[in-house]
């Protein structure tokens, strides 16, 4: 069984090259969402706890079988630690053996970043020049760069409640040659905007941009909604924009759409992406993915990850299946 640290991660993408690791990762997204109905899906197990929650995240298909395990807990920053911290296995589905564990924080950020720019691939206006950002925490710099890859911006403009976030977005952005625009509240920062990504971590019902913000048609990213009684973008501007999700049966559990009624039904990614339906911000107004994170996209990184792993020899080979003559005889181990 691969294990996969964080140190392995690093030196994978490293090697890889961090655009054309979200090309592959896009990529790999693609290939499995056109293979929805092969997939065993469901929607995330939650255990709701004081501050934040915890989660499994299973998927399988014939082949292959993966989870996540993930938190969420708005707080952690204060104590200096992570919001979301994650792990993730990859196991073969005939048999049931691991194949790979691995760390999952970095790569759940590089998978949230690829599936929102895909996403924007097929939904936001091809000329897009000025993206915003409202939430510049851990997130933040990931979802840049994966839109980067994919349309020419020209400027971000961005804004959090804390001044540090944005000050540390400020730092590592340095590097890019792109014009950053510090904005004092939501409303100035979408202004002009041809595409709004809207993660922020506060576990709560909250009105991050509304109707009257949005003064032309527009590719709005939300990101930040992901669990029950946690939204982002208010009613009347769900209501109004055309909406696309990964997975309806777990988005009306946690997206924005649980805000409106039981019997809402919308447009699910991988409907876009085996062609069944076409949508876009030209033809069809603002449109929302309201995206909460789905198990498939975890499945996709590990399955590419594994694969990369193997061809450059990375990882560390452990012993956590017991190895034995009599498979019967467990008890001869001890």
């Amino acid at each position: 069984m691969i294990v996969l640290e964080i140190e392995d991660i690093k030196k994978l993408v490293g090697k890889i090259g961090f655009k054309d690791f979200i090309f592959k990762l896009i990529n790999t997204l693609e290939e499995d969402y056109s293979k929805w109905e092969t997939f065993d899906k469901t929607p995330r197990v939650a255990n709701h706890v004081n501050d934040g929650v915890i989660e499994l995240m299973p998927i399988s298909n014939d082949e292959l079988y993966s989870f996540k395990y993930v938190n969420g807990h708005p707080k952690n920053p204060m104590q200096n630690k992570f919001t979301v911290m994650a792990t993730g296995q990859l196991s073969v589905t005939k048999t049931g053996e691991p194949l790979m564990f691995t760390e999952m924080t970095i790569l759940t950020a590089i998978r949230t970043a690829a599936n929102s720019a895909l996403a924007a691939k097929y939904l936001a206006k091809k000329d897009s020049k000025i993206l915003t950002l409202i939430g510049t925490g851990a997130q933040s710099e990931f979802q840049y760069l994966a839109y980067s890859y994919l349309f020419d911006l020209e400027e971000i403009r961005y804004y959090d409640t804390d001044p540090k976030a944005m000050d540390k977005f400020e730092k590592n952005m340095k590097e890019f040659d792109i014009k950053l625009t510090r904005c004092t509240n939501s409303k100035e920062a979408v202004k002009s905007s041809d595409i709004i990504i809207v993660c922020t971590a506060d576990k709560r019902n909250q009105t991050v941009i509304t109707k009257d913000m949005i003064e032309k048609d527009v590719f709005i990213s939300g990101l930040g909604g992901d669990c029950p009684g946690k939204t982002e973008i208010q009613k009347e501007l769900v209501e109004k924009s055309t909406v696309v999700v990964e997975f309806l049966e777990q988005a009306k559990i946690e997206g924005e759409i649980q805000q409106l009624s039981k019997d809402f039904v919308c447009t699910e990614l991988q409907e876009l992406i085996k062609k069944d339906v076409v949508l876009n911000v030209d033809s069809h107004g603002t449109i929302l993915f309201d995206s909460v994170g789905f198990a498939l996209e975890d499945y996709s990184v590990l399955r590419l990850v594994y694969d990369l792993a193997k061809a450059n020899n990375i990882g560390k080979q452990m012993n956590l299946i017991p190895e034995i003559d009599d498979v019967k005889d467990l008890y001869s181990l001890i």
